[in-house]
């Protein structure tokens, strides 16, 4: 069996059933011999998100995979590689690579070498007959401890050697679970809480952790939010839903933390970013991760607990559940209060989310966005900045894995990337990103892409025609800016790559817009909905 042969039949074995890839690598034509489906993307960056949010919807069980060439091909990619990495996600990523005699020659670039901060594990094929082991080692990582991307790298003159004797099965995935006798003292203490708060990390997802989740909180009465990673992972219309964490939250979130006297994070790394929340100082921290090199990074933590999610809650739920003898502690004060902070906080922003004005208010976008699509049948994710901070509080997740969110690190345009990943894992779902004309500059012309893949994607783009929330920033440092302003019809350039694009000036249009957009989805035809907005800088912080 030829090199490229090998590696395909290993990814089928794998359970790889889509290899996004940009030429020129030898293993696309093989994948697609091996009846693998290839999809040709314009730019590394959406290939890899894709590979991204294919690994996320799943929880991790298919594993995303893209390839593309030596050389300037990997140097592309480093920006959807270090996401993947800061977020946690397992991608399988396959540069061609210089031939053996070239690797090591300055100025080459070695992706085995230069992606080594940014993966779990880099190796290079050296040798046709090490392709099973070096494959085998590459998806044990991603399937297995923490979760992250990890680059197997394929020289050049590999190619068309033979593997002599070729033989490969499918790794194993195990869980770890927690030290029982520290299992006790942690529930002890979350039971003795006066104010306890429960912060949902994506590994929470990675485990399906969410019915024991859900039964947690409700045996204890515990309060629930979330990073933006975690967020879907307890449905945001319990009565004990904070909402989700980031640059933008809710009020009750901000109230309920910051009054906490305990902190129970579950999947979480606790890590202090720009997008996310920071911990206050004064309640004890537990601190449940599957890595324990997150333990004291960032938060310094009282109690711990290593192991996977799904197996730390069922712990703590059997030692709960034992001194409760089963019986759920009444919520409806905490409930009550969430409620009643919740109305107060919708009754400040209603005026947006509902406003009449043209150019349109995104807020009224989003809201209206939100009241329109089958919410528990539709996956949204955003891209950085004011989409990401107007999305997040207002945007109410009820099922798992509906929302694609990222709290370390993210490129502008990752969102169409990530649409459209998640609409090949989940292609029975409504599949929406939520960008602005600042992040189509980036990727737009992988809308093409959608169109062309037959990938019915809902792309809402929210056109100020400025970089409102850049230009606050710069206006804020030294009241002296260059111009952020920009311009373009979108709309018009979804229609000449083939798919369906409508411009929205009146806020009665919206949701027409919307349904016709989503009819659109339905027909197989990638639509993009252009709302023209003005520059809405004001974002729900505390």
């Amino acid at each position: 069996m030829e090199t490229g042969d090998a590696i395909a039949e290993i990814l089928k074995r794998e359970g790889v059933e889509t290899l996004i890839c940009y030429p020129v690598n030898h293993l696309i034509e093989a994948a697609a011999r091996a009846d693998i489906r290839t999809i040709v993307v314009r730019q590394e960056r959406i290939g890899l998100h894709m590979a991204d949010a294919m690994s996320r919807v799943s929880s991790g069980k298919t594993i995303g995979a893209f390839a593309m060439q030596m050389g300037p091909g990997a140097e592309n990619a480093m920006g959807g590689v270090a996401q993947a990495f800061g977020d946690s996600v397992p991608i399988l990523v396959m540069p061609m690579g210089y031939t053996r005699g070239q690797a090591h020659v300055t100025p080459n670039f070695n992706s085995s070498l230069n992606f080594k901060h940014i993966t779990k594990q880099t190796e290079p094929i050296t040798s046709a007959n090490e392709i099973p082991n070096v494959m085998r080692r590459a998806f044990t990582q991603l399937r297995n401890g923490r979760p992250g991307p990890v680059l197997v790298e394929i020289p050049a003159d590999l190619f068309g050697e033979e593997v002599e004797n070729f033989s490969y099965k499918p790794t194993l995935s195990t869980r770890s679970g927690p030290d029982p006798e520290e299992v006790g003292t942690v529930a002890d203490v979350l039971m003795s809480a006066k104010n306890p708060v429960i912060y949902v990390g994506q590994g929470v997802h990675y485990a399906e952790a969410w019915p024991q989740l859900k039964r947690l909180a409700e045996l204890l009465a515990i309060p629930v939010m979330s990073s933006l990673g975690g967020k879907s992972a307890f449905p945001e219309d319990h009565p004990l839903s904070l909402g989700a964490a980031g640059v933008a939250m809710s009020l009750p979130l901000h109230e309920f933390l910051h009054k906490a006297d305990v902190v129970f994070g579950i999947g979480c790394s606790f890590t202090e970013t720009s997008f996310g929340v920071t911990m206050p100082k004064g309640p004890k921290i537990i601190h449940c991760t599957l890595e324990p090199t997150d333990l004291n990074k960032d938060v310094e933590a009282d109690y711990a607990l290593i192991g996977d999610a799904a197996l730390t809650l069922d712990a703590v739920l059997e030692h709960v559940e034992k001194k409760l003898d089963g019986k759920p502690r009444d919520h409806n004060n905490v409930s009550q209060e969430i409620a009643s902070l919740r109305e107060k906080w919708l009754a400040k922003w209603m005026p947006k989310l509902t406003s009449d004005q043209s150019p349109l208010c995104p807020y009224r976008v989003i809201w209206d966005l939100a009241n329109t699509v089958d919410v528990a049948n539709t996956i949204v994710t955003h891209d950085a900045g004011s989409p990401r901070d107007q999305t997040t509080p207002f945007w109410t997740s009820t099922t798992p894995l509906s929302y694609i969110g990222w709290g370390k690190t993210t490129q502008l345009g990752s969102g169409l990337g990530f649409a459209m990943g998640a609409k090949l894992a989940q292609p029975d779902k409504l599949c929406i990103n939520i960008w602005g004309d600042a992040a189509i500059g980036f990727t737009g012309m992988d809308f093409e892409t959608a169109v062309r893949e037959r990938i019915p994607i809902l792309s809402i783009l929210l056109n100020n025609f400025c970089m409102a929330i850049e230009l606050k920033i710069m206006q804020v440092a030294t009241e002296k800016y260059r111009s952020t302003d920009i311009s373009g019809d979108y709309a018009a350039m979804a229609r000449a790559f083939g798919g369906y694009g409508e411009r929205v000036t009146e806020a009665q249009e919206i949701i027409p817009a919307i349904q016709r957009g989503i009819e659109q989805t339905q027909n197989g035809v990638p639509a993009l909905l252009e709302f023209i907005t003005d520059k809405e800088v004001e974002v729900s912080r505390f």
